[in-house]
């Protein structure tokens, strides 16, 4: 496949072709890091549907047209690129491809338990400058989680075309690569119905202390967490005893699910535009549980031997994306921690 690789072809030193998220979940994929499974289509395919559809020009007019101090021309150029990018079909063998791929995914006879329920994955945005000397796109771009065969050409569409929304251009302006040619990648992974996720740090991110460890953990899908939507309990583990230095809970009232559409068996179909992202998954109230610790201490300890273990791994302090399911944890993301003053 020419615009495809699975994660077990894709490697840290592919971040030209897969971005910072697509060569960080190949790389834990080989170092045999509990990532769920799934593939990237690369970079090129953006490069090509923007080439064929003769956009390149187009989006250089408009990204020329903005003003970074007038948030209604960022705004207008935003909607004026992605409802291009929207409007035009995706090329038909490289529709194909993907879906190929998405069969290829599903096509194993014992997927983890967490998600034989569904043929649903997630679609995240993976930019060829993330987590590069320049700049760190991490968070900029946006990530669709459930979504269906039916929708995920689609999907990727909407990825690409995040790369143009309001807070990319301004973060474009900021890091002065309005003049530089960015790329972006899309990962498509099983998706894990998480019921406890969140974020881990194998730094402190305040303190700078290289021993500690922070871990955030809330209920129910990750995208809550790292949107800032809900307050995460955060648990502070020494790496060098590997033992627990602090707990501190934070009551939850709701948490961010799979759609009941998915729990039916039927499909999300339609609908599904880079203005309406979250209509496949929904919000539940939670009621008494959400005052309780997510994490057991074992649990934490856990998952702090797997944090520190791909710490060692890269060889360098790393935020990490974690989801918990059916007992056990998977890791959705890897990137350097750019924010340390410190050496």
């Amino acid at each position: 496949m020419q615009h495809l690789k699975f994660f077990s072809h894709i490697s840290k030193s592919d971040v030209a072709i897969a971005g910072g998220k697509g060569a960080s979940l190949g790389e834990m994929s080989k170092a045999k890091i509990p990532v769920p499974p799934g593939f990237v289509v690369l970079a090129n395919a953006f490069d090509r549907f923007l080439e064929e559809t003769d956009l390149n020009a187009e989006i250089k007019a408009r990204l020329k047209e903005v003003n970074p101090e007038d948030t209604n021309s960022v705004d207008k150029a935003s909607n004026v690129i992605r409802d291009t990018i929207h409007d035009h079909e995706m090329p038909k063998d490289l529709a194909e491809e993907i879906l190929k791929a998405f069969d290829e995914l599903f096509a194993t006879n014992t997927p983890p338990a967490p998600i034989r329920e569904g043929r649903l994955v997630a679609v995240r945005s993976s930019a060829t400058a993330e987590d590069s000397a320049v700049a760190s796109w991490a968070g900029e771009l946006e990530t669709y989680l459930n979504t269906t065969r039916e929708n995920v050409v689609e999907r990727v569409k909407n990825c690409w075309s995040s790369l143009f929304t309001p807070r990319a251009i301004f973060y474009r302006h900021e890091k002065k690569l309005i003049d530089h040619y960015v790329s972006v990648a899309v990962v498509i992974q099983k998706m894990i119905q998480s019921e406890i996720s969140g974020i881990a740090f194998t730094v402190h991110p305040v303190t700078e202390d290289y021993d500690q460890m922070i871990i955030e953990a809330g209920y129910g899908l990750g995208e809550a967490i790292v949107s800032g939507q809900i307050t995460p309990d955060s648990y502070v583990v020494s790496k060098s005893a590997m033992s627990i230095v602090d707990i501190n809970v934070e009551a939850q009232t709701r948490k961010l699910v799979k759609s009941k559409i998915f729990a039916k068996g039927e499909s999300a179909s339609g609908g599904i535009n880079h203005k309406s992202k979250i209509d496949s998954n929904e919000w539940v109230e939670i009621g008494s549980e959400g005052e309780k610790q997510k994490l057991s201490g074992r649990q934490i300890i856990e998952l702090a031997k797997v944090c520190k273990r791909i710490e060692e791994h890269y060889g360098f302090p790393c935020d990490i994306e974690w989801a918990f399911a059916e007992g056990k944890f998977y890791v959705t993301q890897s990137r350097p921690i750019t924010t340390l003053k410190k050496l």
